[in-house]
C-alpha cells in the first residue's frame, strides 16, 4: 500500500467522526429541529442554541408582544437550547393549569433553576415537606402566630425611637425604593429567622438594638446578590460576578445556618419544621444551610418592592390615599383603639386585616401593574394542548410551556380597560366587596390577575405576603407623616432585565422624606 493510501485510510475515519460530530452538534443547537404538522408555530431565531434568548432577556414584555403579533395566541420559541411554547391566550390558561403533574410539572423546571442559583439539590421528599409546612404555618392559626411576629418586628424597626424628644418632628430623608425594601425585608427575616435573646445580651433593649443593627447588614448584602439575580438566573455573569456570587452565597450560608440560629428565639416553625425535617431524613448539613438561603430569597425577595410600588401609587393618587385613610382610621375605631402620644402602640391583627376591602383592591391593583412572573411547567411525555377556540396543538416531551400573564391578561385592555393606569377601585364592586367578574371575548375569565401564578403551584405565602404589605401600609399611615421630596417626580420606569422573576424593580429611586407624629 503507498503512503498516500496509507494516509487515505487513516483520515476517512478522522472526516467521518468529524462530520459526525458536527452533525450532533448542529442537532443539540437545534438547526435540524423543523414544525411538524399539529405543533404551535416555531420560531428558532438567527442564533444557534442561543436562539431569542439575548431580546428574551432584555424585554420580555416587548419580546413575546412581538411574537404574539407575528404567530398568534400560541408559539414555539428557542430560548438557550430549551423550546418555550408560550400561550397568551388567558381562556385557554385553564388547561394548562388544570393539566396532570404526569404531563406538565413545575418541580423539575424549579429543581434545574434553584440548582444554579442557589447551590440548592431538591430531594425525593421536598415537595411533601413544603406543602406540610406550608399548610400548618401559611395558613389558619400558623398564619395568625406569623402575622403577629411580623407586627411586632415591624414595631421594632419602625417604632422604636417612638416618643423620644430629639427624633419628634425631626424629618429624615431616604430613597422611597431602599426604605421599603430595607424595612418589610429586615422585619420579614426577623419573623422568620428568628431575634436575639436578652439572655445573650444582657437586656431585652440591647438584644432589640443587635436585631436593628444585624439585619441592617444582612440586608445590604442581600440587595448585592439581589442585584446579580437576574443575570445569574440566566448564566451570564460575568467573571468577577461570579467570584461575588459565590462569596455571597457562601456568606448568606454560614449567617443562616442553624449553628448561627440555635441562640436566637421566636424563629418561625415554617423554617424550623423544615430544618428538622431535612436533618432526620439525613440531609447534609452543607445543603440544609443552602436551603436556608433559599426560603430566605423566596419569602423576602419580593414583599419590599411591592411595599415600595403600593405606597407610591397612593401617595401619586390623592383620592386613593384618601379613601384608604379613612378606612384605616375606621377600623381601629371599630377595635376601640387610639393611636396618641404616649398611647399604647396598636394591635394589628389577622382578623382586622381581612376587613379592609378597599386596601385589597389597592393591593391587588399594584401588583396586577407591577408583578411578573414568567410560570414555567416541564414537558413530560408528549401531549395535546386543546386553546379556548377549539384548536388542538401537539407538544413535545422535553419542551416548556410557559404562561407570561403581565401581558396575556394582567395589561390587557381587552381585560382591564385603561390597563397602565393605577385604579385602586379596580377590584371593588359597587357595593364594595371584591370584584372577582373579568372577561375576554365576552367570556368571563377565571384567570384575570396572576401576580401569585395559579393552580396547584400558586405561591402558597402569599397570604402571609399580603399581610406584610398591609402592615407596612397601616404603620406608615397611622404614625408617619411622609412626601415624596420632589411631589412632581414621576413614577420610575420598570427595569425590564427583571421580567419573569415577580415582583419587578424600578430603574432608579425616588426620593422622600418622613417623620414620627409622636
Amino acid at each position: 500500500m503507498t503512503d498516500c493510501n496509507k494516509m487515505g485510510g487513516l483520515l476517512l475515519p478522522v472526516l467521518i467522526a468529524l462530520v459526525a460530530s458536527v452533525i450532533g452538534g448542529l442537532y443539540l443547537l437545534g438547526a435540524f429541529r423543523k414544525r411538524q404538522p399539529g405543533e404551535p408555530p416555531l420560531d428558532k431565531g438567527s442564533i444557534p442554541w442561543l436562539g431569542h434568548i439575548l431580546e428574551f432577556r432584555n424585554d420580555t414584555a416587548r419580546f413575546l408582544q412581538r411574537m404574539k403579533e407575528k404567530h398568534g395566541d400560541i408559539f414555539t420559541v428557542q430560548l438557550a437550547g430549551f423550546y418555550f411554547t408560550f400561550v397568551m391566550d388567558p381562556i385557554s390558561f385553564g388547561s394548562i393549569m388544570k393539566e396532570a403533574r404526569t404531563k406538565l410539572d413545575f418541580a423539575k423546571f424549579a429543581e434545574h433553576l434553584v440548582k444554579r442559583v442557589f447551590g440548592y439539590h431538591p430531594t425525593a421528599y421536598d415537595r411533601k415537606d413544603l406543602e406540610k409546612a406550608n399548610t400548618k404555618h401559611l395558613m389558619g392559626d400558623g398564619l395568625v402566630v406569623m402575622t403577629q411576629s411580623m407586627m411586632n418586628n415591624l414595631q421594632n424597626l419602625m417604632l422604636h425611637s417612638i416618643g423620644s424628644a430629639t427624633e419628634q418632628g425631626i424629618w429624615k430623608e431616604d430613597g422611597f425604593f431602599h426604605y421599603s425594601y430595607n424595612i418589610v425585608f429586615r422585619a420579614g427575616y426577623l419573623a422568620l429567622f428568628g431575634n436575639e435573646t436578652a439572655k445573650t445580651y444582657g437586656t431585652l433593649e440591647k438584644a432589640r438594638e443587635v436585631d436593628l443593627l444585624e439585619s441592617n447588614k444582612l440586608f445590604h448584602k442581600f440587595r448585592k446578590y439581589d442585584k446579580l439575580f437576574p443575570s445569574l438566573a440566566y448564566g451570564v455573569l460575568r467573571p468577577r460576578e461570579k467570584m461575588e456570587v459565590e462569596r455571597l452565597k457562601r456568606l448568606f450560608w454560614s449567617m443562616l445556618s442553624m449553628r448561627n440560629l440555635a441562640e436566637k428565639e421566636n424563629i418561625s416553625g415554617w423554617v424550623l419544621d423544615q430544618e428538622v425535617s431535612r436533618r432526620e431524613n439525613g440531609m447534609e448539613e452543607s445543603m440544609r444551610e443552602r436551603h436556608m438561603f433559599l426560603l430566605l430569597w423566596a419569602s423576602q425577595g419580593n414583599t419590599g418592592p411591592s411595599a415600595f410600588w403600593l405606597l407610591l401609587y397612593l401617595m401619586k393618587h390623592p383620592e386613593a390615599m384618601k379613601a384608604i385613610r379613612e378606612e384605616v382610621e375606621g377600623l381601629l375605631k371599630e377595635t376601640g383603639q387610639e393611636v396618641k402620644r404616649g398611647g399604647v402602640l396598636i394591635e394589628l391583627t389577622r382578623d382586622m386585616l381581612l376587613r379592609t376591602p378597599i386596601l385589597d383592591s389597592a393591593v391587588d391593583e399594584t401588583l396586577r401593574l407591577t408583578t411578573a412572573p414568567v410560570l414555567t411547567r416541564a414537558v413530560l411525555q408528549d401531549m395535546s394542548l386543546k386553546m379556548a377556540n377549539g384548536i388542538e396543538y401537539t407538544i413535545r416531551q422535553g419542551d416548556r410551556v410557559a404562561l407570561f400573564p403581565y401581558t396575556a391578561v394582567q395589561t390587557n385592555p381587552e381585560v382591564h380597560p385603561d390597563p397602565l393606569t393605577f385604579k385602586y377601585d379596580r377590584f371593588l364592586t359597587p357595593e364594595g366587596t371584591k370584584k372577582t367578574d373579568f372577561y375576554k371575548n365576552g367570556k368571563r375569565l377565571r384567570y384575570y390577575n396572576m401576580p401569585w401564578g395559579g393552580g396547584v403551584t400558586m405561591c402558597p405565602g402569599r397570604f402571609f405576603a399580603i399581610n406584610e404589605l398591609k402592615q407596612f401600609v397601616f404603620l406608615m399611615l397611622t404614625y408617619f407623616d411622609f412626601e415624596l421630596k420632589n411631589p412632581d417626580e414621576e413614577i420610575p420606569a420598570i427595569d425590564t432585565k427583571r421580567w419573569g422573576f415577580g415582583a419587578m424593580q424600578p430603574v432608579k429611586d425616588i426620593q422622600f422624606r418622613y417623620r414620627l407624629r409622636f
